[in-house]
């Protein structure tokens, strides 16, 4: 048998009237937002890659490939090419950009090839020169080449990053992944200069001549070198979070 029914059912308490609680999204906004073609980013990165692709099919055609492709500033601008190629193909499909960690070492390894070039190398002598003082029957084409490596390139790709690449999408997390190449590139010109001890291009950056200063000067002027990379790269990630988000679809 059941128990019976009660004829008046006791009042029950009111749930509470609650929100409910709202979590933060962890999808990105690049997932929503529908990416737009932007056909005059895409002519100038063009443009860019195409340049720096000629810069060094010169030096290298000039001094020749051995060595002029051991040079900092040479595999610099080649990444540059090859990350303004790829940046202008996706500006024109309507794509997403490049991840901010490419793009920010392409720029910091470029502009520090730039500043070595006019703080560190304005008296070099010819010996460090990277066509060995080579014109290929052009006087002027070696001077061209090195003024559109060292000066007209590090300038065309910082404006791109200024005015035409969304911000903040660098962070300091990401530096120290980007200073690897560099120590990389020293550890490489070094036993570069010991498996060549007769070669007048044994070291190709005189504040790496080993044999003219020796290690310990050499290790002090790369440390030098590091901070200033380190420095440059924090500097580019504090502007990359301050600098305003330009209002134009170029």
């Amino acid at each position: 048998m059941t128990a019976p029914i009660p004829r008046d059912i006791p009042d029950l308490p009111a749930l509470p009237r609650t929100a409910p609680q709202l979590f933060p999204s962890v999808v990105p906004a690049r997932a929503v937002v529908p990416p737009v073609r932007r056909p005059l980013t895409a002519v100038y990165r063009l443009v860019l890659a195409l340049l720096a692709t000629a810069a060094v099919l010169i030096e290298v055609l000039l001094g020749g490939p051995t060595r002029v492709l051991s040079y900092f500033v040479i595999q610099s601008t080649a990444l540059l090419a090859l990350v303004t190629f790829a940046s202008a193909r996706r500006a024109w499909t309507a794509r997403h950009p490049l991840p901010g960690a490419v793009t920010g070492a392409t720029l910091l390894y470029v502009l520090i090839a730039a500043l070595v070039h006019h703080i560190a190398l304005t008296d070099a002598s010819p010996a460090f020169s990277m066509t060995g003082g080579a014109s290929g029957g052009a006087p002027w084409l070696e001077p061209a080449a090195g003024h559109l490596l060292h000066t007209v390139l590090p300038v065309a790709a910082l404006l791109d990053w200024l005015v035409l690449t969304p911000p903040a999408r660098m962070h300091l997390r990401q530096v120290p992944t980007w200073l690897l190449y560099p120590l990389a590139y020293l550890a490489f010109t070094l036993a570069r200069g010991e498996l060549l001890p007769g070669s007048p291009a044994r070291y190709l950056y005189p504040f790496l001549d080993v044999a003219r200063h020796g290690y310990k000067s050499v290790l002090a002027n790369a440390l030098l070198v590091g901070l200033a990379i380190y420095a440059v790269a924090v500097l580019l990630v504090a502007l990359d979070h301050t600098r305003p988000r330009t209002r134009f679809r170029l």
